[in-house]
């Protein structure tokens, strides 16, 4: 016969109090491990979107003014006072209304509709350009803009393609930024609007993606610029007080050329700062060229050219600070620098000097002239040299970015 067993009271109130520890501790167990799983599975998650792009970061002194900020789309026009090198007094619009382009024909050239990118860049008063929506313009001739304009690509992906290209010319205040310029045409010309105010006749454009003509105060930052017609960015006649920084370059021969005529004097006043750009893939030369003035070349990541990096004539002065320069595996192509119709008596005498400079794969520049004076420019133009070794890293969001509208850019 067998005996049941009795459970009595006591007894039955240690059974579920040590039935609950043990389910309590399974379930701690379990939720321990799980935590733990998650936590590891989040960290490997973030530091993947790191690498791809993800969790917003800002890695040079000109980015760190204004990216990461969850509310840039609100506070747009405190980008103007971002710039630095010699374009950094450039305003653009800072001072007006925000201007929306909701259409991206270009069908009149001297009747521009309201609401197009001409008829914005014509307007007298200072302008805040801003795009409602992706778009691609293709520009029926030359984009001719009035002072104090900003072009503000963010939070579209906006091109200008296909067609003609930006003309500044005698004009001041004008910061171009986040666009994505490429397959500029050489346009014939024709009658087209240049202000309010007025309409002329023009000859035909070069094809310049960017053409700077008698201008000051300029800054053009975030461009991704690519396969265009003559050069991709040009400053003449005069121009001065520029930055050329964050930009992609790519596919081109005449990258960039800054000062346009040997026997143009004036061009001796011309200042430039080419900063934190990334000269890229299936490049040749001119990145820049300069003649007559000064150019601060500094932090920018030369990775590629078929024949030289920085070249000039008619005695430029080149300070050349914290590039990489990565040469070619072709031994013609090792020489950063190129000089033009000057014999080496001649431009031993030019002021062209690289300090802190990276060289890899058998690159290398070629100095003349003496070592430049400090003094000689203002601390507030000249951007202080991060070390070459972190060029990459300064110049990792390069070209145009893709901002979102509430969210860190």
């Amino acid at each position: 016969m067998v005996e049941l067993a009795i459970i009595k009271p006591n007894n039955i109130f240690f059974f579920f109090f040590f039935f609950f520890l043990f389910t309590y501790a399974v379930k701690a167990h379990i939720a321990t491990n799980f935590e733990g799983a998650l936590t590891r599975r989040l960290l490997l998650q973030q530091k993947e979107e790191v690498g791809a792009g993800g969790p917003c970061q800002a890695t040079n002194p000109i980015d760190s003014c204004w990216r990461c900020q969850a509310n840039w789309e609100m506070n747009r026009k405190s980008y103007a006072k971002c710039a630095l090198g010699f374009g950094r007094k450039t305003r653009g619009g800072e001072n007006g209304r925000i201007y929306v382009v909701t259409d991206p024909s270009d069908s009149d050239m001297v009747n521009p509709k309201n609401g197009t990118l001409r008829y914005g860049v014509i307007q007298n008063e200072p302008l805040w350009i801003i795009f409602a929506h992706d778009m691609t313009i293709r520009l029926t001739q030359e984009l001719i803009m009035t002072s104090n304009k900003t072009i503000d690509g963010r939070g579209a992906n906006v091109h200008i393609a296909n067609g003609a290209g930006i003309t500044i010319q005698f004009v001041h205040d004008i910061i171009i930024t986040n666009l994505h310029i490429h397959d500029i045409k050489a346009t014939k010309g024709g009658d087209i609007r240049d202000s309010v105010d007025h309409h002329g006749q023009r000859t035909s454009s070069d094809g310049d993606g960017i053409n700077i003509f008698g201008s000051t105060n300029i800054w053009i930052d975030h461009m991704s610029m690519s396969n265009c017609k003559d050069g991709l960015i040009d400053a003449v006649m005069g121009s001065t007080a520029i930055t050329i920084s964050n930009n992609y370059f790519s596919s081109h021969d005449h990258v960039m050329l800054l000062g346009a005529n040997d026997t143009y004097a004036d061009d001796e006043k011309m200042q430039v700062t080419v900063a934190f750009n990334h000269f890229g893939p299936g490049l040749v030369q001119r990145m820049p060229r300069v003649r007559w003035g000064f150019a601060h070349v500094v932090n920018n990541d030369y990775t590629h050219w078929e024949m030289y990096a920085i070249g000039g004539s008619t005695h430029p002065t080149i300070l050349s600070q914290g590039n990489r320069f990565v040469a070619s595996d072709s031994s013609a192509f090792k020489q950063v620098t190129h000089r033009d119709y000057a014999t080496e008596d001649v431009w031993k005498n030019w002021d062209w000097r690289s300090e802190g400079d990276l060289m890899e794969n058998g690159a290398f520049f070629v100095q003349s002239g003496s070592p430049l004076k400090k003094e000689s420019f203002s601390s507030e133009d000249m951007i202080s040299p991060k070390p070459a070794t972190s060029v990459p890293e300064l110049t990792r969001f390069a070209g145009a970015l893709n901002c979102t509208v509430g969210k860190p850019c």
